[in-house]
């Protein structure tokens, strides 16, 4: 498995992965960044800096995440929210054929292992209030803006 960390706006990221996919990214608040990327990581580094300079909006590089068969199948779920666009924790239980599953399906949520590629921070509250987020709600709402930078606009 090679590693890479790399400079965001949010902190230092670090993508994780090998020939068969990238298996995780992650942010923290501090670190030291990469003096070389792995030749592996490169196409998943340049993706993300492409996302962060609102060059991109969808990844092409091979994921391999792990995780349970369910959680699998609700990250699955997430990768299908559009770019600037969000859901809510019901409407993914819903559209996975369980709408009792709305706590497994929190729970699969916060364990997924690809920051922003495997987009959890498009799922929200209900009542579209901000809710549970593994990075920190300020992360959340960031990543939200930097999508979508209309949609938090008030009239006040």
């Amino acid at each position: 498995m090679e590693t890479a960390y790399i400079k965001t706006p949010l902190g230092i990221a670090t993508i994780a992965g090998d020939e068969n996919g990238i298996a995780e990214i992650s942010v923290s608040d501090e670190g030291a960044v990469s003096a070389n990327v792995p030749a592996i990581l490169q196409k998943a580094v340049s993706q993300l800096n492409d996302y962060f300079e609102g060059k991109r909006t969808d990844f092409t590089f091979k994921l391999n995440p792990k995780g349970t068969e369910f959680q699998q199948k609700v990250w699955k779920g997430l990768l299908e929210i559009p770019f600037g666009k969000t859901c809510s924790y019901m409407d993914l239980s819903k559209k996975l054929g369980d709408v009792k599953a709305i706590r497994a399906v929190a729970s699969a949520n916060g364990k997924n292992p690809l920051w922003i590629v495997v987009p959890c921070h498009r799922v929200i509250g209900t009542d579209g209030s901000l809710t549970g987020y593994a990075g920190g709600l300020w992360r959340k709402k960031w990543l939200l803006e930097h999508e979508n930078p209309t949609m938090q606009q008030s009239l006040f």
